[in-house]
């Protein structure tokens, strides 16, 4: 019964929103609130009652008696309390987060930490364009546990990451996804990861999983450039279709590369020379970069456990019939549950 601003910046994964005041109601309210106490609870009550009108005829004439509904606010107050008093006279069985919001972002905060440690993780890493989310997603259906933290960031990690017409969860939004993912595994089995650095986009890995990745065994794969450039391309499609969006996100490269460079990666955009342009950026500036940070992280200890594997082919019959079995043995192998 949040606004719809508090909603957005995070929820209950699966919550649905009825905003018992919207924002524009809120910042009404409370602002008379500071001026007039008793003429602000007058207006509260006349729009909440209104809006809670609008809900019960379009989200609960059709639910039945036995419907029991988890009501929650910023702090289990009074937003909360209308709605559910409403709904219990009606009949159903009502129950309010004691607390509110508030207590559920403390049990994520919390179980975060907890759960982060309770697993062993598998990490997948490689230079970009070796397929390591594609191949997660295909653990994932073939029924093993995979986080998926580019999937819960809506970003791939990287200056051209952000996923086509999305726009990142808040840092809080991203917790609860996290927390929610780890909260239906098995501490009995594997979870497969994708090696990140601490942010993926503008969000932050929470810090104690961004500590058990560190120390996870990882999978470095090796892929042929040709079989890179296939999955950029087919991973990053919107970039063919809007070359000057392409171009504006290059330009942060400038720094790094100058003028010169970024003339001949948007000559090659205008000619559509993508297999070109793709293989260049990776040559001069992802596979450079990706070296650097694997010397870095090797000599300052985070990388211990690290199994390569050359992988010479990504079709997909491959894939299917020898690179799942080749992963599942490696994590068969490597694995180890934590005593309990």
């Amino acid at each position: 019964v949040r606004t719809p601003a508090e909603f957005a910046e995070d929820h209950v994964p699966g919550a649905l929103n009825l905003p018992v005041l919207n924002n524009e109601e809120r910042v009404e309210v409370g602002t008379l609130y500071h001026k007039d106490f008793f003429a602000a609870r007058k207006l509260g009550a006349a729009l909440i009652t209104a809006n809670i009108a609008s809900h019960i005829h379009e989200n609960f004439l059709d639910k039945p008696k036995d419907y029991s509904p988890l009501i929650y606010c910023w702090r289990g107050g009074q937003r909360s309390a209308s709605l559910g008093i409403i709904l219990a006279q009606i009949g159903f069985k009502v129950y309010v987060l004691e607390g509110g919001y508030r207590t559920y972002r403390q049990t994520v905060v919390r179980d975060l930490k907890e759960l982060s440690g309770r697993f062993r993780f598998l990490v997948l890493s490689g230079m970009t364009g070796v397929g390591k989310t594609f191949l997660l997603h295909k653990l994932q259906q073939h029924g093993e546990q995979v986080l998926d933290l580019e999937g819960a960031a809506r970003h791939k990690g990287s200056i051209l990451g952000l996923w086509a017409g999305e726009t990142q969860p808040s840092q809080k939004a991203f917790e609860s996804s996290l927390r929610s993912s780890l909260a239906q595994f098995s501490p009995s089995r594997p979870v497969w990861i994708e090696s990140e650095s601490s942010k993926v986009g503008l969000v932050q890995i929470p810090a104690h999983l961004f500590q058990q990745m560190r120390a996870a065994h990882r999978l470095e794969l090796h892929v042929p450039m040709s079989w890179r450039i296939r999955q950029i391309l087919r991973d990053y499609p919107h970039f063919t279709q809007d070359r000057v969006r392409l171009k504006e996100l290059l330009g942060k490269l400038r720094k790094f590369h100058g003028q010169k460079k970024l003339d001949y990666w948007f000559l090659l955009i205008d000619t559509s020379r993508w297999e070109e342009l793709v293989e260049s950026i990776l040559t001069e500036h992802y596979d450079p970069a990706y070296a650097t940070s694997v010397k870095r992280n090797t000599e300052e200890g985070h990388i211990r456990n690290i199994t390569t594997l050359q992988v010479d082919s990504m079709a997909e019959d491959y894939v299917e019939n020898t690179l799942l079995a080749d992963l599942l043995e490696f994590g068969s192998r490597v694995y180890k549950p934590i005593e309990s």
